[in-house]
């Protein structure tokens, strides 16, 4: 096994000695790593996926795992004026199901859960990987009523119908007058 190791992490020529047993015969290629340590697998298995077009990335995070994007957002609390700056800067890698089409249009509803909900939503705009925003939303609110609440964000297609994609949160427990930036990771909708 060490010699096995050893050889495939050598120099250049034990590299395209590997790369020629990818094209070998799929049941040769495991009997012949099956046995040998996790490192020269897991690599073996890196360019074997590659070799067909997969990576493990799309492997490992299909399903339930899979990465549904990034909201950034940025807070402010003005205590002067008792009003809370909320601005929806972009969306990143996000994803949406096949049946909202290529392009739909995609917008981000926010709501303050405070007793009675305050509500704000921002234009809808073409989905793509990169979507922005940069809109700002203020609210005449007392601080001590919104360090008891979260700010809940709602991915929505407005075209082909009205969905929500996705969701994410954050407690609003440490407002300042200093502005702060987040990066919310986006979660499929609660059912």
């Amino acid at each position: 096994v060490s010699d096995l190791r050893a050889s495939a992490l050598a120099g250049p020529l034990d590299v395209s000695r590997s790369m020629f047993d990818l094209r070998s015969p799929p049941h040769r290629f495991i009997k012949r790593y099956d046995s040998v340590s996790s490192v020269p697998s897991s690599s073996s298995s890196r360019k074997d996926s590659q070799g067909s077009n997969r990576s493990l990335d799309t492997i490992t995070l299909s399903g339930d795992e899979r990465d549904f994007g990034r909201l950034n957002v940025k807070l402010c609390y003005v205590s002067s004026v008792e009003q809370i700056w909320i601005t929806v800067l972009h969306c990143k890698d996000l994803s949406w199901p096949s049946s909202c089409g290529e392009n739909p249009r995609i917008c981000v509803k926010g709501i303050l859960t405070l007793p009675k909900p305050v509500h704000f939503k921002s234009s809808a705009k073409e989905g793509c990987n990169d979507i922005e925003f940069m809109e700002t939303f203020v609210f005449a609110i007392k601080l001590q009523s919104l360090q008891a609440v979260r700010l809940v964000f709602k991915i929505q297609t407005q075209t082909p119908r009205k969905k929500t994609i996705g969701e994410c949160s954050l407690a609003l427990r440490e407002l300042s007058s200093q502005e702060s930036s987040h990066w919310l990771d986006i979660s499929p909708p609660s059912k």
